[in-house]
């Protein structure tokens, strides 16, 4: 499936949770606290901005924010909290689509580049990245690291979610650096509520050599929004680019 079949009108309406996931205090206010660090006094852009989960909280804190977005529902809802005066928006990829002025801060989060089902997709997005910021601008990923280590051979899934109500599975093809993620929902019934996203999963050496091919060089890696140590057990990484 495209990624516009996939964030259809359905997913937008169930994609907001506010005060928990995704939407806890503890997951954005850090988030906010270094995006707003990193723009400083400049504007920034958010590639596949959603809902606005990250955006209105940033745009809140003063930092001028625009955003691209792919799904045309995915912007809808985020009308529902911010105009597009206080939040533009340009309605296409984020590897191609190209938003008016410059920025200091270009910033993808929460696994989105993995969303670019090829490596020249996701060239592209930093390319286009690049496109978008002034000298010494920066450009911020927040991706997983792949799990592969707990695919045993022979073993195609693995379940990395478990809790009451929600199994999270991750189906992999290794040939082809690509997962499925299947998101089931259940209650008491016999039926199950199934969400699938496609994804190119991508190594933090391989976003290191994405960058050098768009002009970046690496200027800091750590495990969370927070600053800890990345290590080689860190699940996630938080990289940050920056233009000479």
């Amino acid at each position: 499936m495209r990624q516009d079949e996939i964030w259809d009108a359905e997913a937008a309406r169930h994609y907001d949770t506010p005060g928990t996931g995704m939407f806890a205090a503890e997951v954005l206010g850090p988030t906010v606290d270094r995006l707003a660090a990193l723009a400083g006094d400049g504007p920034a852009l958010e590639f596949a901005i959603g809902t606005g989960r990250v955006a209105v909280p940033l745009a809140a804190r003063g930092v001028p924010v625009t955003g691209i977005e792919l799904s045309a529902p995915m912007i809808a809802q985020l009308r529902t909290k911010a105009d597009a005066q206080t939040i533009p928006v340009v309605a296409g990829d984020m590897a191609t689509a190209v938003a008016p002025g410059e920025y200091s801060l270009v910033y993808l989060v929460y696994n989105t580049v993995a969303n670019l089902l090829t490596q020249a997709e996701q060239v592209a997005c930093f390319r286009n990245a690049a496109r978008h910021l002034g000298e010494g601008g920066r450009f911020v990923i927040e991706l997983w690291v792949p799990e592969l280590r707990k695919l045993p051979p022979g073993q195609q899934a693995v379940v990395w979610h478990s809790e009451p109500g929600y199994l999270g599975v991750d189906t992999y093809d290794v040939l082809n650096q690509h997962l499925v993620s299947h998101h089931f929902r259940f209650a008491d019934s016999r039926q199950a509520e199934l969400f699938r996203t496609p994804h190119r999963y991508v190594w933090p050496a391989e976003l290191d050599l994405m960058a050098q091919l768009a002009g970046f060089t690496l200027e800091s890696r750590h495990a969370d929004w927070a600053g800890s140590e990345f290590t080689a057990e860190s699940r996630s990484h938080v990289s940050v680019y920056r233009l000479p």
